[in-house]
């Protein structure tokens, strides 16, 4: 029993991020959560983890271990609550992370709602202009832009969402309309440095022919909502996720360039660890943002939706 008491312990000391914050969440000193930690380590013979004064990472020895870990773990909660017959309430501490832009316009309100019809589940969102490691940083789940590598993950789609190429007015009356995306690499292109892709590089498919850009621009940014910003200001052409940008083009203050070309979609997904028994709490929150999202993922693409 004590090596599943030790891998309850370090589970939640990973979903707690730190050696403090599982203290304080366990009642005790951080010399008591590193004093146990390193019993553990010395126990199984090898390093867990990687830990500085601010932060801490998984070895490939505590992925494993944290991985199998609470797999052993939720199929003894399965057990138990198959016997007992308990039913499974959503409650305890749930930590999400989020896109800066589309955590504040979509998934708050979203949270909000949950949180009305969930009082038990504690709530803690973080918002980041890049995306985390859900399991090195503790999250139960995430919302993601685009298909997910990752297999350890499963993702399931909240809505359909395409990436728009888009300028505003002033600039192509200045600088002219671009009619082949050869011809990129002629104008003012505002692009964004994220994830591990090659920025500056842009994919277009039509009709089975295929086209790769490089692009050029006075400005980048790693933030969507400046590049936006300085294309509303006319200073060039810009990729843009059809929920940040479609308010501007039924406004006219962008107009969307290039339409027979088709850019590689921002398809929005819920994400979370797989795992063979979710805690009721994850299910809880996946279920209630499918159905909350269920609108603009099931009437398909090429329609306007209120929520752009």
């Amino acid at each position: 029993m004590d090596g599943i008491t030790d891998l309850s312990f370090f589970s939640l000391l990973i979903r707690s991020g730190s050696l403090a914050s599982a203290a304080q969440e366990l009642g005790v000193t951080p010399s008591s959560v590193s004093k146990r930690l390193a019993g553990l380590e010395t126990r199984l013979r090898v390093r867990l983890l990687n830990r500085t004064t601010r932060r801490i990472s998984l070895t490939p020895e505590g992925e494993l271990y944290l991985t199998e870990g609470e797999r052993i773990i939720s199929d003894l909660d399965a057990l138990e609550q198959r016997i007992s017959g308990s039913a499974d309430t959503p409650k305890g501490l749930l930590k999400l992370s989020a896109t800066l832009g589309f955590g504040r316009r979509h998934i708050m309100p979203a949270i909000s709602a949950f949180a009305r019809k969930y009082p038990d589940v504690e709530v803690q969102m973080h918002l980041s202009d890049r995306p985390v490691n859900l399991a090195e940083h503790g999250f139960d789940i995430g919302i993601r832009f685009g298909e997910l590598p990752d297999t350890r993950m499963t993702a399931r789609k909240l809505a359909n969402n395409r990436r728009f190429l888009c300028a505003s007015p002033s600039y192509l009356s200045q600088r002219g309309v671009p009619s082949h995306p050869r011809e990129l690499p002629k104008h003012e292109c505002i692009f964004l440095r994220e994830s591990d892709e090659t920025y500056g590089t842009w994919h277009f498919h039509s009709k089975g022919r295929q086209e790769t850009v490089k692009v050029r621009g006075q400005l980048n940014t790693n933030d969507g909502e400046s590049a936006l910003g300085w294309a509303l200001d006319g200073h060039g052409i810009v990729v843009r996720s059809e929920w940040d940008a479609s308010a501007y083009l039924r406004s006219g203050r962008l107009r969307r360039i290039l339409e027979e070309w088709e850019l590689p979609p921002a398809d929005i997904y819920i994400v979370y660890p797989t795992k063979h028994n979710l805690s009721a709490k994850t299910r809880a929150l996946v279920d209630f943002m499918l159905e909350s999202f269920s609108a603009y993922r099931d009437s398909g693409r090429g329609k306007s939706h209120s929520m752009w």
